[in-house]
């Protein structure tokens, strides 16, 4: 762990560190920029992610280069229906001496892939609850933390509707943000072409130790935030629920649930990690705008009048944004 004599130079150093991670990420992941600079804003602000995207676009792939340049443990659970809780938090066994031993399971881990998270019944889902908000697992009255850095990385096909289950509201509130992975344009799919279907494999440096990420993470929370910029976040959430004296006419119309306090929090973190990954020491509320559609995309529950006129959550997001500027 390298010592700095001040914030400023970790700050600096931080921001190398992240065009470091990005570059070793760009040898195998195609493209994707954006989704790869929010599944590290996400790391970097302690937090978990939510990938969506249609299969054969490297969702699994990118978790996996990512947890290779970053040098930490990792551990990918493949949900299916008949997946149970103790498949993921692991079990009590009795040893050769007839006394019960704990056998943890995949979710120790410093990255936690869960794969097609909406394949496995909520009662399943819910094993990760404990895990994502309080980095513990209690089992049999005992209570296990979690290395740090601890995140999980889940990923959800969007089109694939039959045996699968929704997430709980509870579930997909610990996500800090819900990620839309989008296909790859013509050039980006020639290379992916090109870079795939040859014998050569890139080799991931490792960038980043988990001490340092864990530095890094107590650095973000340190940025300082002007009160406008606090203010504009709080606005912003608080104009997703209907009925709010803060809600606009999109809200009130086409909304039937919105985003609770965990966003605001995620959106000031999620700003302040992003001012420092782009080389400024505080946030504004253009920060607040870059994170602001991951985490709201999934606490905004439509009702049936904007399913009806085809009026997307993303939509919704990007109107209220230009409303708490006013």
């Amino acid at each position: 762990m390298k010592d700095y004599k001040d914030e400023v130079e970790a700050a600096d150093d931080f921001v190398r560190r992240i065009n470091d991670l990005k570059q070793e990420t760009a040898k195998v992941i195609v493209g994707q920029e954006d989704v790869v600079n929010s599944v590290l804003t996400s790391i970097f602000s302690n937090g978990h992610c939510l990938l969506v995207g249609v299969p054969g676009l490297a969702k699994t792939l990118l978790v996996n280069t990512i947890s290779d340049a970053l040098g930490l443990s990792f551990s990918r659970i493949q949900f299916t229906p008949d997946l149970m809780p103790s498949d993921i938090v692991g079990s009590e066994i009795l040893d050769d001496q007839r006394n019960f031993k704990f056998v943890k399971g995949p979710v120790f881990a410093n990255i936690v892939l869960a794969d097609e998270i909406n394949r496995t019944p909520p009662k399943t889902q819910s094993a990760l609850l404990e895990a994502m908000q309080e980095r513990i697992v209690t089992a049999a009255g005992q209570r296990y933390p979690l290395d740090a850095p601890f995140f999980v990385l889940a990923t959800q096909n969007p089109i694939e509707q039959e045996g699968t289950y929704s997430l709980p509201e509870a579930q997909l509130d610990r996500f800090m943000f819900n990620i839309w992975v989008d296909y790859p344009s013509f050039d980006e799919e020639v290379r992916i072409v090109k870079a795939t279907t040859g014998g050569e494999t890139e080799t991931i440096k490792n960038i980043m130790s988990a001490e340092e990420i864990v530095f890094f993470q107590q650095l973000v929370r340190k940025v300082p935030v002007p009160d406008g910029v606090i203010d504009y976040a709080v606005r912003l959430a608080n104009s997703t629920r209907p009925g709010h004296k803060l809600a606009p006419s999109i809200t009130n119309d086409f909304v039937n649930w919105g985003a609770g306090p965990r966003a605001s929090q995620y959106l000031v973190v999620g700003a302040k990690c992003n001012a420092l990954m782009n080389g400024r020491y505080s946030p504004d509320k253009e920060d607040v705008q870059a994170v602001a559609a991951n985490v709201l995309r999934h606490r905004i529950v439509r009702n049936y009048k904007a399913e009806a006129e085809g009026l997307s959550t993303d939509k919704i997001i990007e109107q209220l944004m230009t409303a708490a500027n006013t």
